[in-house]
């Protein structure tokens, strides 16, 4: 995971995400919020554009809202694609940790994700077993 540098020169080819604006507030805490930010960059990336998401100014993000918002890219687009087209920038620690955590849950259930529907039946006691 390499996209927490932001590109060396701004141009035409590169749009800027600022996810106060995106989610009208500073918590990013709602899969809903994350939602809006993952279509601007899916937008971004099927216009052959690089995104960069500024999170300055954000309070406080969320493993489920880093998985919707950047972790569900993992589903649509190469990781290749993902860390030669997306920055993340103006992050702190525990942000950047959220994001891990979701990319790294996201990449191991597209491995099997036969075994995480299993799983989740077990732990909810699935009746029909």
């Amino acid at each position: 995971m390499k996209f927490f540098n932001s590109f060396s020169v701004l141009g035409d080819d590169i749009v800027k995400i600022v996810v106060t604006e995106v989610v009208g507030g500073n918590l990013c805490i709602c899969c809903g919020d994350g939602q809006k930010v993952y279509d601007r960059i899916s937008a971004a990336f099927q216009a052959g554009k690089k995104a960069i998401v500024s999170f300055l100014g954000v309070k406080e993000t969320v493993p489920a809202f880093m998985d919707t918002a950047i972790a569900q890219l993992y589903e649509h687009f190469t990781e290749e694609e993902i860390e030669a087209k997306l920055s993340a920038i103006d992050i702190d620690a525990d942000g950047i940790d959220d994001i891990k955590n979701a990319v790294y849950w996201k990449k191991e259930y597209l491995k099997d994700p036969q075994r995480f529907r299993e799983a989740a039946r077990k732990s909810l006691g699935d009746e029909d077993e």
